[in-house]
């Protein structure tokens, strides 16, 4: 029998008290967005949020959130920008800007710009050069070497702070969004052309100040401004004149983004609304163009921080968490799931971890972790049933980081007497003692530096040993001991990669340890023997989670487009029925999920079995069931009742799948009979945010 029914539902009673602690702690592992960029040429999104952290998802592999740099209470990031073809740079109102290593996953180096606070950054359409908008008014020309930038010269000082910049397609001019004004310069000499004031008349109050949040300059010359009074305004650069004015919001315009081709734009309000803008001909014969405002959209209840146009979607973020990808179907040549509507809120990490024996979960937010022991049931009831708790929940640990660093990870060991955690400069191991009701922690002193920044973390089965994944692409083992460790063992990466290792798993038997970096490989280790025992046949995309079986010591592993893998390690083959699923190909609708899959795990005594889920459902794949064909039902195909029921055994098929839990963070089993599952309901995130804006409707 499969685990469901009453046995999910003892699960969700058990973990409510843990559940509720964990929204009421605030920030989940999704914070506000503040800036997003677009890389055409790798078709990747850099996205960084209100807590300092910058995110990499990969377009093309499903919109899977390959990489992550965790933040620091120091760096308020207002500007991010690609140069270079693949160089990533942020800047913020520390007044410095920043690189980052694509490969190790952390900061290259930081470079202070000399203006005060950083509000706007961009780089060259050559991608050569680097342009930053300061407090102080100036605007500083970076120069983008191989290995670093090198401060080149100050434009024309203005007199208020550069909120915005956007470079002419040719190289020759900026644009400069300021406070009541739009400055033009030259790029050679670095002084102001034309300086364009932005009308305030639609404030109401003629005194108050016109933000220029957003500007775009056109290869016709065109500089199109979003501001604060609500309006997108149309500018002849040549003339310093304002050619065309759309009042398009009662509130703040915050940014925009234009396509490649400059046939369309998009524009995000602070009353979580997007326009989309088209140049289209003024009738239909006619040769003339003109912008129209073709379709608002309303994908977010407060306000849009920043908006990104790719070639096939226009994008967006803001303080509601949502990154949100919307299609443009015209733009969209095949229609399967590249054209539906996404919204990612959750990273694609996990940040609770379980120890099993003593029924604990350990939550990990930016600057904490806290540990809970799970609430208990005497009740029984039938399938569907919520059962009450005989015993709450109990919050017996907040454990706060030092420093402005946030936390990258974290895990608790299966006996749940360590907890180890780790930021971008130190490595935590603490011993935990239980006396009764009372709890204490004690830190193991002098842990080696080249544990810091440690991008995975994982205990074995039997709590004895400690597996480090480092950002330099090496695979440390820590042999644990009564208060203390020894260093045993680190696997080096392969010569001449620095490959960061973000997956790891570990057979329970203890001999096997398979590691996946931020590209599509897997290797796997023998542990008993200190050596490379296997590398799994590369695969397109990117690795979501990978768990090794008992008994079997079977790899299965699950990849951003929805395709599971099962091989088997000691044959160093893939199993006969991860060929035969290979052969068949998955049910349409499995592939066309959109979250990746997060967790794989195993029940013990059911070695057929293979759980895993992602943030919107709980899949139990039964390998001795067929598979199911495109033409049956995938969700939910009702088992037979008895031998007799031959309609019911004709349908039945390898998937059991539920939606009860949504979103789910966390999703394990405890023992046989005991599944505990972590939901975040978006309706809590939204409740801790400032309201929004109101709107007036018709008739009130």
């Amino acid at each position: 029998r499969s685990t469901s029914g009453a046995e999910h539902e003892s699960a969700r009673a058990r973990v409510a008290g843990a559940e509720r602690g964990w929204r009421r702690g605030g920030k989940c592992g999704a914070a506000g967005i503040r800036c997003v960029a677009y890389n055409n040429q790798s078709n990747r999104l850099a996205v960084s949020r209100t807590d300092g952290t910058v995110e990499i998802y990969n377009l093309s592999a499903n919109y899977f959130q390959e990489k992550f740099f965790p933040g620091h209470e120091s760096r308020a990031t207002e500007a991010l920008c690609w140069a270079a073809g693949q160089r990533l740079f942020s800047a913020g109102l520390n007044g410095e800007i920043i690189e980052y290593d694509l490969q190790a996953l952390n900061v290259k180096y930081a470079m202070d710009a000399f203006g005060g606070p950083i509000w706007s950054m961009t780089a060259s359409p050559s991608g050569s050069q680097l342009l930053v908008g300061c407090e102080d008014g100036s605007v500083k020309l970076f120069q983008i070497t191989p290995d670093k930038i090198q401060f080149e010269r100050n434009f024309d000082r203005q007199k208020s702070r550069i909120l915005s910049l956007s470079w002419h397609p040719s190289g020759t001019h900026i644009a400069a969004g300021s406070i009541d004004y739009i400055s033009v310069f030259d790029v050679k000499s670095g002084s102001t052309i034309h300086k364009m004031i932005v009308d305030r008349q639609y404030m109401g109050v003629s005194k108050r100040k016109c933000i220029v949040w957003g500007v775009a300059f056109l290869s016709d010359g065109t500089v199109i401004s979003v501001d604060s009074a609500g309006k997108v305004q149309f500018w002849d650069s040549a003339t310093g004149t304002l050619v065309k004015s759309h009042l398009i919001a009662n509130a703040d315009v915050q940014s925009i983004a234009v396509a490649d081709q400059e046939d369309s734009f998009v524009v995000g309000t602070a009353e979580g609304t997007i326009f989309h803008f088209q140049l289209l001909p003024v009738t239909s014969n006619s040769n003339e163009k003109q912008w129209v405002r073709t379709k608002p959209f309303q994908h977010h209840t407060h306000d849009v921080r920043t908006v990104a146009h790719s070639p096939t979607a226009l994008i967006s973020g803001g303080t509601d968490t949502h990154l949100v990808i919307r299609p443009l179907m015209e733009k969209v040549e095949v229609k399967n799931y590249d054209a539906a509507l996404r919204k990612i809120t959750f990273p694609h990490r996990r940040l609770i971890s379980c120890s099993k024996k003593r029924q604990l979960l350990l939550f990990q937010f930016t600057h904490h972790l806290e540990l809970w022991r799970l609430g208990s049931t005497v009740a029984t009831g039938k399938n569907g049933d919520t059962l009450p708790l005989s015993k709450n929940a109990d919050h017996l640990l907040h454990l706060k980081t030092k420093g402005p660093e946030n936390i990258i990870c974290s895990s608790i060991s299966p006996c749940g007497n360590w907890i180890a955690y780790s930021t971008a400069s130190r490595f935590f191991l603490c011993r935990l003692n239980y006396e009764h009701d009372n709890i204490s922690l004690k830190r193991v002193s002098k842990m080696p530096a080249f544990l810091r920044s440690a991008l995975q973390i994982l205990f074995s089965e039997d709590s004895t040993k400690l597996f480090v994944a480092s950002n330099q692409g090496s695979l440390h083992i820590v042999q644990l001991l009564e208060g203390s460790f020894k260093h045993l063992h680190a696997f080096q990466p392969l010569s001449g990669t620095v490959e960061a290792m973000c997956l790891l798993a570990v057979s329970p038997d203890g001999s096997w340890l398979a590691a996946s970096g931020t590209s599509a490989g897997v290797r796997v280790y023998n542990v008993k023997q200190l050596k490379l025992h296997c590398t799994v046949p590369a695969y397109n995309f990117p690795v979501t989670a990978l768990a090794i079986a008992p008994d079997t010591n079977n790899l299965v592993i699950a990849h951003s487009d929805q395709q599971v893998f099962e091989y088997s390690i000691p044959d160093k083959q893939y199993t006969e029925w991860s060929r035969t699923v290979q052969k068949q190909g998955f049910h349409h609708l499995w592939l066309q999920r959109d979250t990746p899959i997060t967790h794989i795990s195993f029940h013990p005594k059911r070695p057929m079995h293979i759980l895993l889920h992602d943030a919107y459902m709980f899949c139990i794949i039964d390998k001795s069931l067929p598979l199911p064909s495109d033409k049956t039902l995938l969700y939910n195909p009702l088992p037979p009742m008895n031998e007799s029921d031959v309609v019911r055994r004709r349908t039945a098929h390898a998937f059991k799948i539920s939606k009860i839990y949504k979103p789910l963070l966390f999703l394990d089993l405890l023992d046989e009979r005991t599944l505990v599952a972590v939901e975040r309901p978006l309706d809590d995130i939204i409740a801790q945010l400032p309201p929004p804006i109101k709107k007036k409707k018709f008739g009130t």
